[in-house]
């Protein structure tokens, strides 16, 4: 008994471990993980960090590419490589994000918190960001701009830096870059093709203009072996045996018919790193102590909540007059070929299905019908194509609905306490004339 029970608990450690290594590299842009089609990008970007950690060249680009291209996991591997070389221990870096550093008090703030220079600034007071700046970064050199520490500042979201006022910060670190003794390389990650437009003109002076892209340029085989890899475990994992299993049994579910459909359906829909993390997460979740190995069902149930429909979703909690509504409106599309409509024609078209069936138990009282449509707009499932003026009555009002047929009939599958002949008028292709 106590036997089994240990071999249990090692069974429960083993699997906890491997939660932890593929956890951290889905969220954390593991550096351990292979690139895949980005070798002449890292090439430049390795090249430009070495510059200024063993020759003291200041430098600055940005690295520009859709959300979930890569873009930090590509930072990340050129960083650690850097890290690993000899003159690592006096490189020092930076990290600024534009959702978090939102002026230039807080981003001053924190890059005297990331140099541990808390106790050279104490009480001194500048007159100038440039000047405090400038301050810090003399505090690091030790001699000629050669033998100074070589900094790099590296700036996530770097769209909002761009919007903040008078671009005080990027200004004078591109500023920096040019003319300081330190060695400064001023890195940017951002999502905007247009960047360059965003930049006033003295910070674009200042600027290298050398930008590294990044697309998600590779095809479904080059998707399934990226698949392969990030749910593998490394040569490293402490139970060899354990791992052995685990990777087959990957490479199996990459030959499986089912999940290659899901991989297909999921790689022709958003074909980025971000999704496939996601995708991979949710199937994680499921593996336990009882089910240790990940399965195409798991992978079938991810894909699902991947593509779960969220105002879709809205519409199981509404109420039966509200589901009526929405009907109405179905209609209204239906026969004014997706125009706007105002409340009065829902009404009309709800109490024709009401006369119709002579039903007295949907016959609710014209304000309370309006109170319904008024909640319909505030979650969003209508909305109003021109702003509300004082005078306007209410009734009157042009809306369109934000759910289409495809969506209003989905729900109505799941949703478990629809009438039947609300369903019926719903799957109607005519008006209740």
């Amino acid at each position: 008994m106590s036997s089994r029970k240990t071999k249990s608990n090692a069974h429960a450690e083993c699997l906890s471990q491997v939660q932890r290594i593929l956890r951290e590299r889905f969220c954390h842009h593991s550096p351990h993980s292979n690139l895949f089609g980005v070798q002449v990008q890292y090439k430049h970007l390795i090249e430009l960090l070495k510059r200024t950690a063993i020759y003291g060249e200041s430098n600055s680009v940005l690295i520009v590419g859709p959300r979930g291209s890569g873009k930090t996991t590509l930072l990340n591997h050129a960083l650690k490589e850097l890290m690993e070389i000899e003159v690592s221990e006096n490189v020092i870096q930076v990290h600024l994000n534009g959702l978090l550093q939102t002026n230039e008090k807080i981003a001053l703030k924190e890059i005297t918190r990331q140099l541990n220079l808390d106790n050279v600034v104490e009480d001194k007071v500048f007159g100038s960001f440039a000047e405090n700046l400038s301050f810090l970064l003399e505090a690091l050199q030790k001699g000629d701009r050669t033998s100074s520490c070589p900094v790099i500042f590296i700036l996530d979201e770097f769209d909002i830096f761009a919007h903040q006022k008078n671009q005080t910060l990027l200004y004078n670190l591109f500023d920096i870059s040019q003319s300081a003794q330190t060695p400064v390389a001023v890195i940017g990650l951002t999502c905007r093709l247009d960047i360059l437009e965003l930049l006033e003109k003295r910070v674009k002076s200042r600027f290298s203009h050398r930008q590294i892209h990044l697309m998600n340029s590779f095809d479904f085989p080059q998707y399934l072996k990226i698949f392969k890899e990030q749910l593998s475990l490394p040569a490293e994992f402490p139970d060899k045996a354990f791992a052995e299993r685990w990777n087959e049994n990957v490479h199996c579910l990459s030959e499986d018919s089912t999940v290659l459909e899901v991989l297909q359906k999921h790689f022709s829909v958003n074909k980025n790193f971000q999704s496939l993390h996601m995708l991979l997460m949710l199937a994680l979740n499921r593996v336990t102590v009882s089910h240790p190995f990940m399965t195409s069902a798991d992978l079938m149930e991810a894909q699902h909540m991947c593509s779960l429909d969220s105002k879709a979703n809205i519409v199981h909690g509404l109420s039966v007059l509200e589901i009526c509504l929405i009907i109405a409106m179905k209609h209204l599309n239906d026969i004014y070929e997706e125009e706007p409509f105002n409340f009065q024609m829902v009404y009309n078209e709800f109490q024709k299905f009401i006369q119709r069936k002579a039903h007295s138990v949907y016959n609710f009282e014209k304000p309370v019908v309006m109170k319904a449509f008024e909640h319909l707009q505030q979650l969003e499932l209508i909305k109003p194509v021109e702003r509300t003026s004082v005078n306007s009555q209410r009734e009157y009002q042009l809306v369109k609905l934000l759910l289409d047929n495809t969506q209003i009939m989905n729900a109505l599958q799941k949703y478990s306490n629809c009438p039947t002949d609300v369903r019926q008028w719903a799957t109607s292709s005519l008006s209740w004339l």
